[in-house]
């Protein structure tokens, strides 16, 4: 697939390769070329939504692709619809002029039921789905973010919004993305939209933007760990509007990484491809290695499911490399979770997929060695015991389901829980009696619903 090069005009990319990418893909993606953007004069200010929550300060409506509602599938929201608007909890409709109208965003969580046709709505995909990047991605940027309020903001409520980053990613790993959702949620309502509306100067502004959005990207992830997948688009399309307004680039190329996953999650495998190639042309020199390594890997996935081995072989070389030069000192927080090991888990995947199994058992092996949290550890063991499998190791498959069936417990999470049910699957197909007992560990595990 042809993709736009590094030393390619600013300005060009993503958008002059929608119809290959995107609008080509049978029955998915809009018709014609680049739809009309709306440049011809400065961003407005930038409006903040939780799950349907949208904080906006004016009328304008330019930012709508932003929310990932400029052509939804059937059954999505529409950003139009303000008369459905509320203050509390997630996907229930579109606030404007909150404050005015007496619905301030702190009241308690679920103060009204959410609207299920938005939080159920699918991911966007076409078109609509590539407008957020292509826009963070070309000109015009920002000129000022800062803004006349009634809260005065201070670098303490920066600095609590990054701490809630922290503690909230931390959360999700332990405890998975369905538990920490709504804690999340409750704290972009109450605590976050708040200072979005204060008052801030240009510089002070753009940290807050960057915190804020590097805190709605883990709903983001939540919303996508808990299989609700349009929420989640929108959350990573606000994040990613968020870090242009604060002009990291590197911030808005790991919000991208988060896009590229979900692409790859829901088998748009040429759009993941298209998405991580915008990141790494645009971050330019503010990308880091770790980013960059992740982003190769993922690339490598994608190509591998559309049979290009070649391509496949390029980026896991290139990821490989990258992850030689990660040094964790000089990491933002966001690419913590780019831990040693990461790239060869992505790695094996890639190879199992171009039914490579010895080198896909090598890199699976490396990871499964390599200390990680408990939720990377499980990602790493399933995909070791599905190649174990593979090789006809079933007893020593069953090993490995049985420590990864262990450290799930107590996380509530709809992707985890993916793994457990195909690589209980993978085990009954082997017809060991060992593969069959691991296989009731993990119908012991999944006894409880989310």
């Amino acid at each position: 697939m042809p993709l736009p090069g590094r030393d390619q005009r600013p300005g060009a990319g993503l958008g002059d390769h929608v119809q290959t990418t995107v609008a080509g893909h049978e029955g998915r993606g809009a018709g014609g070329g680049l739809p009309v953007l709306p440049y011809q004069q400065p961003p407005g200010p930038v409006r903040l939504f939780y799950g349907d929550l949208l904080l906006q300060d004016g009328g304008d409506q330019r930012l709508r692709h932003q929310a990932g509602t400029g052509q939804p599938q059937p059954g999505a929201a529409v950003a139009g619809q303000r008369d459905e608007a509320v203050a509390g909890g997630e996907g229930v409709g579109f606030v404007v002029g909150a404050e005015e109208r007496g619905q301030g965003l702190q009241q308690p969580l679920g103060a009204r039921a959410p609207r299920r046709h938005v939080i159920d709505a699918p991911a966007v995909t076409g078109t609509p789905a590539v407008i957020p990047v292509w826009e963070w991605e070309n000109p015009p940027e920002d000129a000022d973010v800062s803004r006349a309020g009634r809260t005065l903001v201070s670098m303490a409520d920066v600095a609590m919004l990054r701490a809630a980053r922290a503690h909230y990613e931390l959360m999700y790993r332990r405890a998975g993305g369905v538990a920490t959702r709504a804690r999340i949620v409750g704290f972009l309502n109450a605590e976050t939209a708040p200072l979005l509306r204060g008052s801030y100067g240009d510089a002070l502004g753009r940290q807050l933007h960057r915190a804020t959005g590097g805190l709605v990207a883990v709903a983001g992830i939540c919303a996508y760990d808990s299989d609700v997948h349009g929420l989640a688009q929108r959350y990573f399309h606000q994040a990613l509007r968020l870090a242009k307004a604060s002009g990291d680039r590197g911030l808005g190329a790991y919000v991208i990484a988060l896009l590229v996953n979900q692409s790859l999650f829901l088998s748009e495998h040429r759009q993941a491809v298209a998405f991580a190639e915008a990141a790494l042309r645009t971050a330019g020199g503010q990308i880091t290695p770790a980013l960059s390594a992740d982003l190769y890997a993922m690339q490598a996935k994608a190509y591998a499911h559309l049979g290009d081995d070649a391509s496949a072989l390029r980026c896991i070389r290139r990821a490989e490399t990258e992850a030689e030069r990660i040094h964790l000192g000089d990491e933002p927080d966001e690419t913590g979770y780019v831990q040693p090991g990461l790239v060869n888990v992505q790695a094996a995947e890639a190879l199992l997929s171009l039914g490579d199994l010895t080198a896909a058992r090598e890199h699976a092996s490396a990871a499964a060695g390599t200390p990680a949290h408990d939720r990377g550890r499980v990602h790493r063991l399933a995909m070791l015991c599905q190649i174990e499998l593979r090789q006809g190791e079933a007893d020593r498959a069953a090993a490995t389901a049985a420590e990864m069936t262990e450290r799930v417990r107590g996380m509530e999470s709809q992707r985890l829980r993916d793994r457990l049910r195909a690589v209980r699957e993978h085990l009954l197909a082997s017809g060991s009696a060992s593969a069959e007992d691991a296989a009731g560990l993990i119908d012991e595990a999944l006894r409880v619903p989310l």
